[in-house]
């Protein structure tokens, strides 16, 4: 069957139309320029590095003082001065507070008169105790004669019992009063309330005029003085660190011959580093069996007065002897779900990711245990562009105060 000839007229130009568009799209995407491949990412990359470090073991600690004392009153009266600046240090023997002495004045005056009447009235008897003797003496030589009779010898002998028990009464009373000065003149010297120790003293914890309890439980706290200077760290340490140190003669007593051997340092909560060595000199007599740990006690110089009781830091100890180990930055090390590993470059300048076992930290290296070797390449710089089985362009780092190269800049 024949088209009709009005379609055949309009087939043509449609035929022509598809040829035309045709050739316009060839020419088009023959002129348009290919997109080139994106280079391939720069990285830096560092070998690890095989040092000599010391292992430590860290814990936290708090800060003691040697010697701590609460400054009370012994005896009760009127505050009557304060003769200290607060938290100034002070020396052993210094004047602190001054309870009014005039009572006690008054009391110890009483003691030495009633003193002074006792030793006068005990001379009296003794006077009268010899004067007795005497006329018992001379009666016993006329009872040889019989000049005298019995009775009369018999009286004198009594007389100079009853001398010799007044005698001992009035010395009785005189030892008495000699006791009862003693203590007349201790209270007034407890009004002068001096520093039992040298150290630091906090602030005053009352002021002039009140009244001070003393001589009993309840006796007034006027302030604290505390040492400064050496300064203890108490901290807990687990019993298996505890075995290590003992082992190795690190656990001083604090009187045997392994007494402050092992060296620590510590650092408080502002600070970098370990700056304030000190020495370990204790630890406790028995292991806490509900946390499995044990006291430990390190000593520490604080002539600059930087280290106050009540403060806490971090105390460092060496775990055990220096040895050589394998360190990379610890900037290298990715973990994925609690797997440690890091990105390698091998000769292709491909990156290979690499599993590994990490150590102690030292600074900012680590302590690889497991997967490196000396030779291999760890990705440091360009973590983040570089990806497990694509290449990568390894440079030079950049050194602080160079400045890169044109083709590090590109």
């Amino acid at each position: 069957m024949k088209r009709p000839k009005y379609m055949q007229i309009f087939k043509q130009p449609a035929r022509a139309s598809l040829a035309v568009i045709a050739g316009l799209a060839t020419l088009t995407a023959c002129s348009r320029p290919q997109a080139p491949n994106p280079p391939a990412p720069k990285v830096t990359v560092a070998q690890p590095q095989i040092m000599v470090v010391t292992n430590w073991d860290e814990f936290p600690g708090h800060l003691e003082a040697v010697e701590t004392v609460e400054i009370r009153a012994r005896v009760f009266g009127y505050l009557h001065a304060i003769q200290f600046t607060d938290g100034a240090e002070v020396k052993a023997g210094d004047l602190l507070f001054l309870i009014d002495p005039k009572p006690y004045q008054a009391d110890l005056e009483r003691a030495q008169a009633e003193r002074q009447r006792t030793h006068a009235e005990y001379q009296r008897t003794e006077t009268h105790a010899e004067l007795a003797m005497n006329d018992l003496k001379r009666a016993e030589s006329l009872r040889g004669t019989k000049a005298i009779s019995e009775e009369e010898y018999d009286n004198r002998s009594k007389a100079v019992h009853e001398a010799q028990a007044a005698q001992a009464s009035a010395k009785a009373a005189e030892a008495a009063a000699q006791a009862a000065e003693s203590v007349a003149q201790l209270n007034l010297s407890y009004t002068r309330i001096k520093a039992p120790i040298s150290g630091r003293i906090g602030r005053r914890q009352v002021t002039v005029g009140n009244l001070i309890q003393g001589g009993n439980g309840t006796s007034t706290v006027l302030a604290t003085i505390v040492t400064t200077d050496p300064i203890y760290c108490y901290f807990d340490a687990d019993e298996l660190s505890f075995l290590r140190y003992r082992s190795s003669g690190s656990a001083g007593t604090g009187t045997g011959p392994n007494a402050g051997s092992v060296v620590c340092a510590l650092a408080l909560v502002n600070e970098d580093g370990f700056p304030h060595p000190g020495r370990l000199d204790f630890f406790d007599n028995q292991v806490d069996a509900k946390t499995g740990t044990i006291r430990m006690r390190a000593v520490f110089d604080n002539a600059d007065r930087a280290l106050l009781p009540g403060m806490f830091g971090r105390l460092r100890l060496p775990a055990g002897k220096p040895e050589a180990t394998m360190l990379i930055p610890a900037d290298a090390i990715s973990s994925d779900q609690g797997n440690k590993f890091v990105l390698t470059v091998n000769k292709d300048s491909v990156v290979v990711p690499r599993p590994i076992k990490v150590g102690r930290q030292h600074g900012g290296k680590r302590t690889v245990l497991e997967g490196l070797t000396t030779e291999d390449r760890i990705v440091v710089n360009g973590l983040m562009m570089a990806r497990p089985g694509s290449k990568v362009q390894v440079v030079p780092p950049v050194v602080a105060g160079t400045p890169a190269s044109p083709a590090a800049t590109k």
